[in-house]
């Protein structure tokens, strides 16, 4: 999918959920409803949102910060599942599901979040088309994006990998004014997210220094050479 077209998707969630829309869409009872129980929530950095197992108690939509959606795998090693930023929903999957929570959120950076307890969200859904279509548009998204990620790890090697996830998190996450991705990763979570071992992402984050592909500041990462990395890391944008 293009940038252009996930851009839209994002939009149109955001314009349909948020108290304004909400105010014209829904009845004045539902409204009172939803403004009643919607909670705003503060989390500093690396406190868990949600936990992986736990029963879901409403959906969490970010007003300010990133979240990192992880899994512990077989050996007790977490796998970064994704990266979520301001105007997204999270929480909602196993909600609809039915299920606990399947992946711990964990703040990567002080959030401010908006909490909608379960029943109120499922209410919601019911009673506004709009929102409803947005979320479907969402969730056919995030479908979408998880059968990339299949490829992403079966079929290309760890340099296009490293290629790519950078070019990916500049484009969901934004650059600060000194043009540095607005994330702050480990060299153990970069080798995480391209499945691979940290020795070999520490390599490979020197050879893309050598090669004038990034600027390396302790923990930060700014791309200095967008079309290069795309090209290499087979990117369609």
């Amino acid at each position: 999918m293009s940038l252009e077209q996930q851009l839209v998707i994002e939009e149109n969630f955001s314009k349909a959920f948020n108290k304004e829309s909400l105010r014209e869409s829904l009845n004045s009872e539902d409204f009172e409803v939803y403004n009643n129980a919607l909670k705003v929530l503060e989390f500093s950095k690396g406190d868990v949102v949600f936990d992986d197992g736990d029963s879901p108690k409403g959906v969490y939509f970010i007003e300010k910060g990133t979240a990192k959606l992880s899994k512990s795998g077989v050996y007790g090693k977490d796998q970064i599942l994704r990266f979520c930023k301001e105007n997204d929903l999270i929480g909602y999957r196993s909600l609809l599901c039915g299920e606990n929570f399947q992946a711990k959120a964990e703040a990567m950076t002080p959030m401010t979040v908006q909490f909608l307890p379960s029943d109120i969200f499922l209410r919601l859904l019911e009673n506004d088309s709009k929102l409803s279509y947005a979320m479907l548009q969402k969730i056919a998204y995030e479908l979408g994006e998880s059968a990339n990620t299949v490829t992403f790890l079966a079929q290309k090697t760890v340099r296009e990998r490293l290629a790519e996830i950078l070019v990916l998190l500049e484009q969901k996450l934004g650059t600060d004014p000194e043009g540095f991705i607005k994330i702050s990763l480990t060299r153990e979570e970069i080798a995480n997210l391209i499945g691979t071992a940290t020795e070999s992402a520490i390599r490979l984050i020197s050879e893309f220094k050598q090669d004038d592909l990034i600027v390396v500041e302790g923990r930060n990462i700014k791309i200095l050479n967008r079309d290069k990395l795309i090209k290499l890391g087979h990117v369609v944008i």
